[in-house]
């Protein structure tokens, strides 16, 4: 299904979502061009109008975990010398720069949006508390969830997993550079095959490293389905969100 079919000239959804409240994770990289630092705002425009065109056509409930991978990487930085626990809580500071940048180019086109922290800066953002981040998407805000769960160690997927099975997503959309999961790296394999389909422990048992495998377990643990696709590929969010089973490599438990 196109983005094309799944919504008529006026905007109005004729398709019903397979997903009514979504946990999308955004990787840092996602807000800029290609091996560039920083935030591009024109790519945070085009990532916003696609959030927002799911969330007026569908009614769907949208939460965001954001990484912060365009500025710092804990886990890199630590392997160059730096301590781990340090690199890591920069990391997080890096996904609430990523966090403002996007709910300004969300507010900026009419959509109310809120940003909750994990570690604490009341200036900027409220504090993350669950019943009030499921307050926020019943009445129709999306919810950016910054600073990762708030301690070190942790990845932002597995954060995502955390905050999905919290608030009681339907599924977490990993939103990624390429279109599935791969049994190989596609960008240096050209034979490499796509998954169309795989359960969570095939994630774990073949090593695929697209998602973390403690995001991954604690999906498993709370059978919540994950849906790996392609960011890059306009209209996509909104193809996962209506249930278009092409797009993407489903993980989850078959039905």
């Amino acid at each position: 299904m196109t983005s094309q079919s799944a919504t008529g000239s006026s905007g109005a959804s004729s398709t019903s979502p397979r997903y009514r409240r979504v946990l999308l994770k955004l990787s840092g990289e996602a807000l800029t061009t290609a091996g560039a630092f920083g935030i591009d705002p024109d790519v945070v425009h085009r990532i916003a109008e696609e959030i927002i065109q799911v969330r007026r056509s569908y009614d769907t409930q949208i939460a965001i975990v954001v990484g912060g991978g365009n500025f710092f990487r804990g886990t890199s930085e630590a392997a160059r010398g730096m301590d781990r626990v340090t690199a890591d809580y920069m990391g997080m500071l890096g996904t609430v720069i990523n966090a403002l940048a996007l709910q300004d180019a969300l507010e900026n086109t009419g959509q109310p949006t809120r940003v909750q922290t994990a570690i604490s800066m009341h200036q900027i953002a409220e504090p993350y508390i669950r019943r009030r981040a499921v307050r926020h998407l019943e009445k129709g805000r999306v919810v950016i969830l910054a600073a990762g769960s708030g301690n070190p160690y942790f990845t932002t997927d597995t954060t995502a997993a955390l905050r999905a099975v919290e608030i009681e997503a339907q599924v977490v959309l990993k939103a990624t550079m390429v279109d599935g999961i791969y049994d190989s790296d596609p960008r240096k394999n050209p034979k490499a095959k796509r998954f169309k389909h795989l359960d969570y422990l095939e994630v774990i048992n073949k090593d695929l490293r697209v998602i973390d495998h403690t995001a991954v377990t604690l999906c498993n643990e709370n059978d919540i389905p994950i849906v790996v696709f392609d960011l890059l590929k306009p209209g996509n969010i909104e193809r996962v969100v209506v249930g278009d089973d092409d797009t993407g490599t489903f993980v989850g438990n078959r039905k």
